[in-house]
């Protein structure tokens, strides 16, 4: 069966700690004066994206070419699926076109697990965002950045997050990197605490692997990392809180709430930030804040998955079968 990333929740704890272990000697590469690989030479790496990004779609780029593979870089916007080309037609071209790999973003929640098991192509999958579903390789890159900052870079391959509490505040109803951190972290070992008004909290939340809270002060003296996570107004169609000011007042992370945080713990934001809304400009450009890093080693994490998947090495992850989902 063919290997893909689709989910977090498909990574062992094996698989997590391997992906990271490998993102850690990627690094290095990112500062030698020729920051390339010949690894994937030949390969062909399709960026598939069905929605609009900026940070994901560039880190594959570079973590493809990196690697050495040829890259190709699909917009739904201004192709053929503008003009009603199917998913199943756009997946078979790809593959006439030989992709070793596609990389795909899709505002539809399922679509690259559809796209893995479908036999419309051989090659690899990796999900960079579907719907409000999952985002793994962004979980995989805070992981990394926690681990980093809360481990070291040198406290030997196998290092985790056991023990570590990890506080996500915001929009979690709409949020797939929300969904993706719960499963990874907690397979590192960390202990994971939502935090959200009761309207942006999903249904059956209290099935996830986490505690719930509804109040940000009280957990944030015991927080080793708080992701603030956007408010995201494109896939809303309601009114979910009062207003942005009255949000911002109870949920956002200003100078006086991160004072309250331990000397140690840091600040994250997978990007792009409302400033002013879920954090501050002084909490955003502070050195506890952690999300210009987190964009450094998006590069690393994704050269690592491209790397294990199309590299030869032992990768546990595979497409599950139909209900099993």
């Amino acid at each position: 069966m063919k290997r893909h990333l689709i989910s977090a929740a498909d990574l062992t704890r094996d698989d997590a700690v391997q992906i990271l272990d490998t993102a850690e000697e990627m690094a290095r590469v990112a500062d030698r004066p020729i920051k390339k690989l010949p690894t994937l030479r030949g390969r062909t790496v399709v960026n598939l994206f069905f929605e609009d990004s900026t940070r994901t779609r560039i880190s594959f780029e570079a973590a493809a070419k990196r690697l050495s593979a040829d890259v190709i870089n699909f917009s739904a916007k201004g192709s053929s699926v503008s003009k009603g080309e199917s998913l199943k037609d756009t997946a078979l071209t790809l593959e006439a076109m030989g992709a070793d790999a596609v990389v795909i973003r899709h505002h539809a929640s399922g679509a690259p697990y559809r796209l893995a098991t479908s036999g419309w192509i051989d090659g690899a999958v990796v999900n960079a965002g579907d719907g409000t579903h999952e985002h793994p390789t962004q979980a995989l890159l805070d992981a990394f950045t926690m681990r980093r900052r809360l481990v070291g870079p040198d406290a030997g391959l196998g290092r985790d997050l056991d023990g570590r509490r990890i506080t996500i505040v915001g929009d979690i109803l709409h949020s797939r990197v929300a969904r993706s951190n719960v499963h990874l972290l907690t397979a590192l070992g960390a202990h994971v605490t939502l935090v959200a008004p009761p309207t942006l909290l999903p249904v059956g939340v209290e099935q996830w692997a986490c505690d719930v809270s509804y109040g940000l002060d009280e957990v944030l003296p015991k927080s080793d990392a708080v992701m603030m996570l956007r408010v995201q107004r494109e896939r809303m169609n309601a009114a979910y809180f009062p207003t942005e000011r009255e949000y911002s007042r109870r949920y956002g992370l200003n100078g006086e709430r991160m004072a309250k945080m331990p000397g140690h713990s840091v600040v994250m934001h997978p990007g792009p930030m409302n400033r002013g809304m879920e954090i501050t400009a002084e909490v955003a450009d502070s050195d506890r804040c952690t999300a210009v890093e987190q964009v450094a080693n998006g590069v690393s994490i994704r050269m690592a998955v491209l790397y294990l998947l199309l590299g030869g090495a032992e990768f546990a992850t595979t497409a599950r079968p139909e209900g099993n989902q």
